[in-house]
């Protein structure tokens, strides 16, 4: 029996080493401190290393066109009023460049210069018919003074004047074809051409490269005004009855997402496109910010008929769903945002009609709006944690 109890003691001090050795339970890693900070009801306060991070912008509350509508699909393009390509009037090589891509230029600025063999030979026919002219003169006038003394016949003053108006005609004509090339009547020997601005804008495209042979029938610059833009869209038929000039259109750009533009109709056209049934409309924008190229691609919204009605809007981006409730943040500050729940109406084109909870004029959060709703649902949740 007594050894029987030894051996008991033996395997109970074996069992409980056994246990000692195994690994504790592994240690659960640090959660990151909360980036949200309990506030009064329906606020949210964002701490600072947060909002580096949230990229935040925000958008004014409009009352904009309500009414019924229609979205279009179009494509950004130049004011062709405000537009110009500039090239070679004549066949040349580039030996100077003065003005680089997106570049502003005043009307008039230097844009390139050409050597020309054939625009030296044209100013070179200038000289000499200006020194024919100079001849004519001069021989008109001793003619007449011997006509006077009976020395020359009336015939041959009227021969001196016929050659001095054939002169003088053949000067204009020089001076006309220099013109036509956008050069100026100085008289210069140069076979050298410079290219101008014909009016101010940016330099949208540059294809000359110094050194080439400059085609005449290719530009080598483009150059526009880009302080307002057309945005071509397309209508069908039975939309296009009723889209009328002047009609204001609200626009989305796909490269802007969260901003809206606003536009005006100024034309529609006068025929169906008959592949696809539908007319072309063009559509006015600002473009103060020069944030908008050519060739973007653009939703609009065009108000059909009268339009007459005029409803509250806000970027569908700035609408979230927070539990049981559409709502906006307004901010409050720097760091601090309302929760504010807002009545949800049509979707109006890149924005949401709001029926109840805002005024026009307020400011609500577009762009962080979707990383703030995340913030307050994670402090809605903590909050049921600790009401257990």
């Amino acid at each position: 029996m007594k050894n029987l109890n030894v051996l008991v003691v033996a395997f109970l001090m074996i069992f409980v080493g056994c246990r000692e050795e195994k690994p504790a339970t592994q240690p659960v890693e640090a959660m990151p401190a909360s980036t949200i900070e309990r506030t009064p009801e329906n606020a949210l306060r964002i701490k600072p290393e947060m909002m580096r991070d949230l990229r935040i912008t925000t958008a004014v509350v409009e009352l904009r066109p309500g009414g019924e509508g229609v979205h279009l699909l179009g494509e950004l393009k130049v004011n062709e009023s405000a537009y110009a390509e500039v090239g070679a009037p004549i066949a040349g090589r580039v030996v100077d460049i003065h003005a680089a891509p997106a570049q502003f230029v005043r009307k008039g600025e230097e844009l390139a210069t050409l050597q020309s063999m054939e625009f030296g030979k044209t100013r070179s026919d200038l000289i000499t018919a200006q020194a024919r002219l100079e001849l004519a003169r001069k021989t008109l006038e001793r003619k007449r003074r011997l006509a006077v003394e009976k020395i020359v016949a009336e015939r041959d003053v009227q021969e001196a004047e016929s050659n001095l108006a054939t002169a003088e005609a053949d000067v204009r004509a020089a001076r006309a074809t220099l013109r036509a090339l956008g050069a100026g009547d100085e008289g210069s020997d140069s076979s050298q051409l410079v290219l101008r601005s014909p009016i101010a804008g940016t330099v949208i495209e540059r294809t000359a490269i110094q050194g080439q042979m400059a085609d005449p029938a290719q530009p080598l610059f483009r150059i526009g005004d880009l302080s307002t833009l057309w945005l071509t869209v397309h209508a069908f038929e039975r939309d296009a009855v009723r889209i009328r000039a002047g009609s204001p259109a609200r626009i989305n750009f796909a490269a802007l997402p969260g901003r809206a533009f606003v536009g005006r109709v100024t034309l529609v056209g006068k025929q169906v496109d008959m592949d696809s049934r539908t007319v072309s409309v063009r559509i006015e924008v600002s473009n103060s910010e020069q944030l908008l190229r050519p060739g973007m691609s653009a939703t609009a919204w065009v108000v059909l008929g009268k339009g007459g009605e005029r409803v509250i809007a806000v970027p569908t981006a700035a609408l979230q769903r927070l539990e049981d409730a559409w709502v906006v943040f307004i901010p409050k500050g720097t760091d601090t945002f309302e929760v504010r729940p807002v009545g949800r109406g049509r979707d109006l084109g890149g924005e949401v009609e709001i029926v109840s909870g805002l005024s026009p004029g307020e400011r609500v959060v577009v762009e962080g709006a979707f990383l703030l709703k995340a913030e307050a649902e994670k402090l809605k949740g903590e909050g049921k944690e600790h009401a257990h």
